[in-house]
């Protein structure tokens, strides 16, 4: 077994992976806030990734900061879009990002090359079947704010391609926005969740974490999943995948991420697709993997979905 096909199998892995995240948040949205699961999914991957930052140069974890900030909104509407509408169309919504960043290239005077042109065709009639089944008004906040969170994912990546070409090290700047989404996280649910009443605060206050607590205890299987295989244990194994594989290989195997999420999501939560969704939704990954495709290296990224 060569070293390029074991990079192959290596990605095919983080893809199908990455892919069981979005039904696996969506089951926590029954019992937590968005900004919760995304609290301790990222408070647990900060544990694991605090060693990388040991002697690390402060350039580096200004940039990770930075970086870090517009993950955390990346995740916010993710999982704020999942707790209104399904796993599988919000994971076909939020894998737009990758034509985000050709268009931004746009916005800043950037003339799209064909193949970018033809993507997005592609991926706006593949959108429309996939969320016009129902009718317009099918179209929900959900999907909304997932749109919202595939902007902020192309973003970020944009982001990435510069940060990585000032960083010393890229472990340092991973570790870095993993630590500041937990960070934000915190900040987020002291400012705007974390009860206070005028009538009765430390009683509201017992009940609350007696709440919370609970839930960690139920659900402490997926937070662990979430938090330590799939956002820190995860990418080591992307790393190694794509410095074994081509920009298009990596490029297509990524595209198929949301095809995994809904596959998983009709076992894990019994979520179904019809037809015209399931065109929709092949139309979307061909745009995905037009866009991408003679890029002259994989996505930058090296945080998962």
């Amino acid at each position: 077994m060569t070293h390029q096909f074991r990079g192959i199998l290596a990605l095919l892995v983080v893809t199908l992976v990455w892919g069981t995240t979005f039904p696996a948040m969506k089951s926590l949205t029954a019992y937590f806030s968005p900004i919760w699961i995304v609290f301790l999914r990222f408070i647990l991957a900060s544990v694991l990734m605090l060693p990388f930052l040991r002697g690390a140069r402060l350039k580096d974890c200004r940039t990770g900061a930075a970086v870090g900030v517009v993950l955390f909104f990346c995740y916010v509407f993710q999982v704020e879009g999942l707790a209104l509408t399904t796993s599988n169309r919000n994971a076909f919504i939020t894998g737009l990002n990758v034509l985000v960043v050709p268009l931004l290239g746009y916005f800043a005077g950037k003339k799209p090359e064909r193949r970018i042109v033809i993507a997005l065709a592609l991926a706006l009639v593949g959108l429309f079947a996939l969320c016009s089944e129902g009718g317009a008004a099918s179209w929900s906040r959900g999907d909304t704010l997932a749109l919202l969170a595939a902007f902020a994912f192309g973003l970020y990546v944009k982001m990435m391609e510069g940060a990585t070409r000032k960083v010393d090290n890229l472990m340092t700047l991973t570790a870095m926005q993993i630590v500041t989404v937990a960070l934000c996280s915190a900040l987020w649910l002291l400012a705007r969740e974390i009860p206070r009443t005028q009538i009765d605060v430390s009683s509201d206050m017992l009940n609350y974490w007696t709440y919370i607590g609970n839930g960690v205890r139920l659900y402490a299987v997926n937070f662990l999943y979430l938090g330590v295989l799939c956002t820190a244990g995860i990418i080591a194994l992307q790393t190694w995948g794509q410095s074994h594989s081509t920009a298009n290989e990596a490029a297509v195997i990524y595209a198929f991420e949301p095809a995994a999420a809904a596959f998983f999501a009709y076992f894990w939560l019994g979520e179904l697709m019809t037809w015209q969704a399931w065109i929709g939704a092949a139309l979307l990954i061909a745009g995905m993997i037009v866009s991408q495709w003679n890029t002259e290296r994989p996505a930058t990224a090296l945080v998962p979905e």
